[in-house]
């Protein structure tokens, strides 16, 4: 759907064919984005983990039951590289957001660009960002969770991996997790690429149902890491209240 020869992220993000992105979220509950960020860019991300400026909260993972590992929050003014994926793919996802609320008859609309549903987020109390670099050791894993910082959530959001898998890492699957009413759940396990991002539900989506469309709940994490070392990007919409 996009390939990382084009100079720009926002020329990447332009190339993006949005409408079988969104058919590929109906069809498997997410889509992949091959080539999102080149080699280069994922390693000079990688290595803004260990500048403590770059970021506003670290959490270690296993003291909360989270999991085995740890992330970090960025903090305003996020970096540029950052800051350009949000801001260029929000407003495709947004059109997927709103025909979703259509589907399921949910009230509210999402503004058309990101700054208009960030001012949304702030006068909802949340004004903290929520984009973050996801790190795991050998051992490590992300239970199955949804990332809702306050009343006002985003459906979609998603991770990018900047590692680069059987070589600087093994396991450490993308998970994610559907459960729909009077059935059995659902799971997929993904193996990403480098510099390859999978776009996904934050906390539920419609499914075709005999009465139109139903909402699948979703969960997701990562399995574990077998040997080496995982890095990821998060990029979530809206914002936090802490």
């Amino acid at each position: 759907m996009a390939g990382s020869k084009t100079a720009s992220i926002e020329g990447r993000v332009a190339a993006i064919d949005a409408r079988a992105l969104g058919r590929e979220l109906d069809r498997s509950g997410f889509a992949r984005i091959p080539g999102l960020l080149t080699p280069r860019e994922c390693g000079q991300l990688a290595a803004l983990y260990a500048v403590p400026r770059h970021f506003r909260k670290r959490v270690e993972m296993e003291r909360h039951g989270f999991g085995v590992g740890e992330y970090q929050y960025f903090a305003a003014p996020l970096p540029a590289r950052v800051a350009a994926l949000r801001r260029a793919l929000y407003p495709a996802l947004a059109r997927i957001a709103n025909e979703w609320q259509e589907r399921l008859r949910a009230p509210g609309r999402f503004p058309a660009g990101l700054p208009a549903f960030l001012r949304d987020c702030a006068a909802a109390g949340q004004a903290q960002p929520t984009p973050l670099m996801l790190r795991y050791e050998a051992g490590g894993y992300n239970r199955l969770h949804q990332d809702l910082y306050g009343t006002l959530a985003f459906p979609l959001q998603l991770t990018l991996l900047l590692s680069r898998p059987e070589r600087d890492f093994e396991g450490g699957e993308f998970l994610l997790l559907e459960r729909r009413a009077r059935m059995q759940s659902r799971a997929d396990a993904i193996a990403l690429c480098q510099g390859e991002a999978i776009v996904f539900p934050t906390r539920e989506r419609p499914v075709a149902s005999a009465r139109g469309f139903a909402r699948a709940e979703m969960r997701h994490g990562v399995s574990t890491v077998r040997r080496g070392r995982r890095l990821a990007l998060g990029v979530i919409f809206h914002d936090a209240k802490s």
